[in-house]
């Protein structure tokens, strides 16, 4: 298992699409970075949903590590980087299970922000629930 705790020091900002319910207390973003395995980020119904990090300095990233909630899993995820108003876009294909996934980054890459879109969802209704959300 690849389990990444992110330092929060390290993140300027988190924006997600939706919550569902608008319950942030239960299901807010806060969730994917909490170290608790009860916890989730829960997106409302529609696609597409999204998460965007935003950094306090340039990080070099190889990896990143998600676990979503199977049923809810994001069928197909693209993962676009920024650095100084240059991006860069990756497309992968996650599985449909409760596991962490690694998703590795076929060339290191500098970054400020990341954008993690889910373009569709195994669930009927587009909804994401990520536990875990990490990179390195």
């Amino acid at each position: 298992m690849w389990v990444i705790f992110v330092n929060m020091e390290l993140i300027e900002s988190v924006a997600v699409s939706s919550v569902l319910n608008k319950d942030v207390k239960q299901f807010g973003k806060q969730n994917m970075f909490d170290e608790s395995d009860e916890t989730c980020w829960n997106s409302d119904q529609g696609s597409p949903q999204w998460v965007k990090v935003k950094l306090r300095e340039e990080t070099d990233v190889k990896f990143f590590t998600i676990q979503f909630q199977g049923g809810f899993t994001a069928k197909d995820l693209v993962f676009k980087t920024e650095l100084n108003g240059n991006s860069e876009e990756m497309c992968f294909y996650p599985e449909d299970t409760n596991s962490v996934q690694k998703f590795i980054i076929k060339q290191p890459t500098k970054l400020r922000s990341m954008l993690f879109k889910f373009h569709s969802s195994t669930d009927f209704f587009g909804r994401i629930i990520i536990y875990k959300l990490g990179w390195s």
